[in-house]
This record gives structure tokens, C-alpha cells and sequence, in this order.
């Protein structure tokens, strides 16, 4: 009897997008019941995943830089990294611009009276800086601040190569088992994603699908064009120019972590499910255990482009054009400011605060796109987990650690 063939990921997390929409759209008159008895579940499942995301990062990171057993070579990847991370993102602020001149005479003109937005805080560069490094052991644990946990793996993985294989063997297998470990949990946690998107997803469209179609269309729509330009487009081309590899394999093989970031908008917890993809795709573990959860917290594509749009919306509401030099300005604040920033929902409202007191512009324009932010937050993410697994698809293929008979489904 031939056996049954098992409906994959992908396919069960896009069932679960389209169900949560259509969910959605009939709950828009009952968005308190969605709220109060179906987002519970998403929240709880996304917990998990972030329960899961810093021992992940931690582990897969040691074990990927003892593995490579040359601190030169995690040297090298990591400048390739950050490299090409800090000129995707120009070109994604650039794309972002360009979409919001074009569109700019089909957005509305909204009334700025009686705007008020409260600015969260922000940090200097050299606080930035200083805050990529932990003060004790504990805390980058503790509050789940992804740079200061990479810090800590590098330190460690790096300790550990120094004192030498006839003293670390031990250190090692346990690192390995414990990595094992959390990735089994991993595995556990991500076959609830279907769950998790639905109930995750159905709240948000119960909740903005009035606003989707309201007075910040245009705006959305313009934002939305440009991200898929960019991922189109820019990725398209790394995938196959720098990484010789075919962009559509590569589209395929991301669906299931494009699909769950889109429902989520955290680029943290759709970490292990786009480690899982990467890994799919025939990427060497330990390059991407290292270059994955650096994206999640520096790399800020889709949050660039947000905020072109936006800064272009929200000075033609104050009547106010933006000149070539400011927008060079909003290019050099948007990649400089993607450093540091929280990869959670709502960390780009702090970026564009950033970017708008760069131009002059006031910040109280945010309350103009406040309303619609989480709709901006679930492309913007999409776009930003998609920019790390090119990075890592690049960066492995660079150093010749992409199999391509995985990536091509030949084995």
C-alpha cells in the first residue's frame, strides 16, 4: 500500500494565512472576541518561539565558530556580513524614496492640527555602541537582547578554540548535545505554526480590514510596491550574481518563514523557522547560525523602506518637499540607525522618529501612519527575514558552503 504522502510546512502555514483572513473579514464587526479569545493562542505560541530563539542563537552560534576552528574565518564572515547588510539597506531607504515621490500626488493630504505622537526614547550611536556589550553574564538572557547574546557566543566560541582541542573536547561534545537539544524543542514548536498564524493573523485583519481600504490605501499600497520591488529585484539579483544560484528555487524554499514572519511581524521569532529554511536550502549550519541572528537584529531592509515612504507621506501632509540633500540625510540616518534596533513588532516607529528629527521634520507626524503601523510591520518583517536568509544564502555560497543537489531538490 503506497503511503500516504504528509501535506508539507508550507503548505499548511498558507492554508492557515488564507482561513485567518477570511476568519478576519468576517469578524470585523466582533474584533473584541477576536482579541480576547483567539490572540491568546498566537500570543502563546509566539512566546515559545521566543522561549526558544536566545538558547538557539547562543548554542548554534558556539558550536558554529568552534566548528570553523579559525577565528580569522568568523572574522571574515562577519565583515561580509554586516558589509552586505549596511548596503542593502541604502538600497532598500533609496527604493522606499523613489516609491514615495512617485506615488506622493496620490496620497491623501491629511490634516496635521491636534496631531500628537509621545517619542519613545532613542540612543546616540556611541550608547548603541556601548550597549552591544554585556555587563554580566545573565541579563542579554534574560531580556532576550539578541546583539549582546551574539557577543557572548563569539566570546565564549572563541575561549573555547583558544584553550585547545585536548582541553575543550568535553566543552564541545556537551555545547553539540545541548544544541541538539534545543534544536528537537525547535522542531516541537514550529509544527504549531499553523495554529500560531491563524490565530496570530485573524485578530489583525478582524481589527485594520476597514483600514486597509480607509484614507492610508494609497500609503500602504505604495509601501507594499516597494517591498516586493525590492525583494524582487535587489535579492533576486544577490541570489543569483553574488551567490550563482536561481532566485526562484531560492523564493520557493522561504515560503514557509515569508509566510509565518508576514502573520507574526517579529523578525526574532520567525528565527528558527527561517534557520530551518536556510538550512533546507543547503546553506552550511555554521555560517548561518552566525549570520541569521545578526539579520534579525541589524539588519533592517523592509524597516527602510517603511520609512522612506512615510517620511515622504508625512512631509506632503505638512506641505513641506524634501529636498535631495535631506533625502541623502534620511538614506545616511535609516542605515546607520538599523544598527541596534529590536527585532520585535513596533521597533520601527522608533527609526522613523529617528529619521523625521534627521530632516526636520515633526515627529508627531507618526500619529498620521500610527493606526495602520502593524499592517506596515507584517511586509516590512517579511522583507527583512527575507534579506537575512539572502545574506546567509550569499555569504555560504562565497565561501563554498551551499550544497547545491539540497538547494536544487536533488537530494
Amino acid at each position: 500500500m503506497k503511503e500516504k504522502k504528509k501535506m508539507s510546512l508550507a503548505m499548511q502555514i498558507f492554508i492557515a494565512l488564507v482561513l485567518a483572513i477570511a476568519a478576519g473579514l468576517l469578524m470585523q464587526n466582533h474584533a473584541t472576541f477576536a482579541n480576547t479569545y483567539i490572540k491568546p493562542f498566537g500570543t502563546i505560541f509566539l512566546n515559545l518561539v521566543k522561549f526558544i530563539v536566545v538558547p538557539i542563537v547562543l548554542f548554534s552560534i558556539m558550536c558554529g565558530i568552534i566548528s570553523m576552528r579559525d577565528i580569522k574565518k568568523v572574522g571574515s564572515i562577519g565583515l561580509k556580513t554586516v558589509v552586505y547588510y549596511m548596503c542593502t539597506t541604502a538600497f532598500a531607504i533609496t527604493i522606499g524614496l523613489i516609491g514615495g515621490n512617485l506615488f506622493k500626488g496620490m496620497f491623501p493630504v491629511i490634516a496635521t492640527t491636534n496631531l500628537s505622537y509621545k517619542m519613545g526614547e532613542t540612543t546616540s550611536l556611541m550608547d548603541t555602541l556601548v550597549n552591544i556589550f554585556p555587563s554580566n553574564f545573565v541579563s542579554p538572557m534574560v531580556e532576550a537582547n539578541m546583539l549582546q547574546v551574539i557577543v557572548m557566543a563569539v566570546l565564549l566560541g572563541f575561549g573555547i578554540i583558544l584553550i585547545g582541542e585536548e582541553q575543550n573536547h568535553r566543552l564541545v561534545t556537551a555545547f553539540n548535545d545541548l544544541n541538539a537539544v534545543f534544536m528537537k524543542c525547535m522542531e516541537m514548536i514550529l509544527k504549531l505554526s499553523p495554529i500560531g498564524v491563524f490565530c496570530l493573523l485573524c485578530p489583525v485583519i478582524a481589527e485594520n480590514g476597514a483600514m486597509i481600504i480607509g484614507s492610508l490605501a494609497m500609503v500602504l499600497l505604495a509601501a507594499y510596491i516597494c517591498y516586493i520591488v525590492h525583494a524582487v529585484v535587489v535579492y533576486s539579483m544577490a541570489v543569483k550574481t553574488m551567490g550563482g544560484l536561481s532566485p526562484l528555487q531560492f523564493f520557493k524554499g522561504m515560503l514557509p518563514a515569508i509566510m509565518f514572519a508576514f502573520s507574526s511581524a517579529s523578525s526574532v521569532g520567525t528565527l528558527p523557522i527561517n534557520l530551518e529554511c536556510v538550512e533546507k536550502l543547503g546553506s552550511d549550519r555554521e555560517i548561518a547560525s552566525f549570520v541569521l541572528p545578526l539579520g534579525a537584529t541589524i539588519n533592517m531592509d523592509g524597516t527602510a523602506i517603511y520609512q522612506g515612504v512615510c517620511a515622504i507621506f508625512i512631509a506632503s501632509c505638512y506641505g513641506i518637499n524634501l529636498t535631495l540633500s535631506q533625502m541623502l540625510t534620511v538614506i545616511l540616518t535609516a542605515t546607520l540607525a538599523s544598527i541596534g534596533t529590536a527585532g520585535v513588532p513596533g521597533a520601527g516607529m522608533v527609526m522613523l522618529a529617528m529619521v523625521l528629527t534627521s530632516v526636520g521634520l515633526p515627529v508627531d507626524g507618526i500619529a498620521l501612519v500610527a493606526g495602520v503601523d502593524r499592517i506596515f510591520d507584517m511586509g516590512r518583517t517579511t522583507v527583512n527575514i527575507t534579506g537575512d536568509a539572502v545574506c546567509t544564502t550569499v555569504v555560504a555560497s562565497m565561501n563554498k558552503a551551499v550544497d547545491r543537489d539540497i538547494y536544487y531538490g536533488r537530494k
